[in-house]
């Protein structure tokens, strides 16, 4: 079984096997270019479509309405996939070893961080280069605030908000306003009566 084969059904894997090597470096060069992109620019509006097109075909799913801000960051792309009418603002990072998935109306505020991907906690093991994924799965309409960090595993239901710099390691479930580090049920969303 290869390294890439480990990783995507979530065994310990070594990420710095040359295969995964090249492929994160293949999304780097796309994302050094589309990251050079000035919003706006009417300039070169033709350059800038082929280099929004090369974004999409990186991705494993890019839903109709999709906008993400540059700069933006990923490991491989094709294990993120995009609902429709996704807004991703600037500075957001998806650690995508694993699958990341997200539904409809999703939005992402700066500097949001998914990180499917981790490092075990045996000394040994992680002194031995490995990293292990578990998903991450964003259900729809959901708002994740400025510089929240989604850690792996998770699970956010249908309507939830994730406050600004919350650290979210557990699931949250649909129609709620998590917030802190780690993160904890605040309320229900406004116009949601359980």
């Amino acid at each position: 079984m290869t390294e890439e084969e480990k990783m995507l059904k979530g065994l310990p894997y070594r990420p710095l096997d040359e295969g995964l090597v090249e492929k994160r470096s293949n999304c780097r060069k796309i994302l050094a270019v589309y990251n050079k992109l000035q919003v706006n620019d009417k300039k070169d509006e033709n350059e800038q479509k082929l280099v929004v097109e090369n974004l999409k075909k990186l991705l494993g799913k890019f839903g109709k309405n999709c906008h993400i801000e540059p700069p933006f960051y990923c490991d491989y792309g094709k294990n993120i996939e995009l609902g429709d009418d996704f807004y991703c603002n600037f500075n957001c990072t998806i650690l995508d070893c694993g699958k990341v998935t997200f539904g409809d109306r999703c939005m992402l505020a700066p500097g949001v961080q998914i990180y499917p991907v981790s490092h075990p906690t045996n000394v040994k093991e992680r002194s031995e280069g490995y990293e292990f994924v578990k998903p991450i799965v964003i259900g729809n309409d959901v708002w994740i605030g400025g510089n929240a960090i989604i850690l792996p595993g998770v699970n956010i239901g249908d309507g939830a908000v994730i406050g600004a710099g919350s650290v979210v390691s557990k699931d949250v479930q649909a129609n709620t306003v998590v917030c802190g580090n780690p993160a904890k049920f605040l309320k229900f969303v406004d116009g949601y009566n359980p």
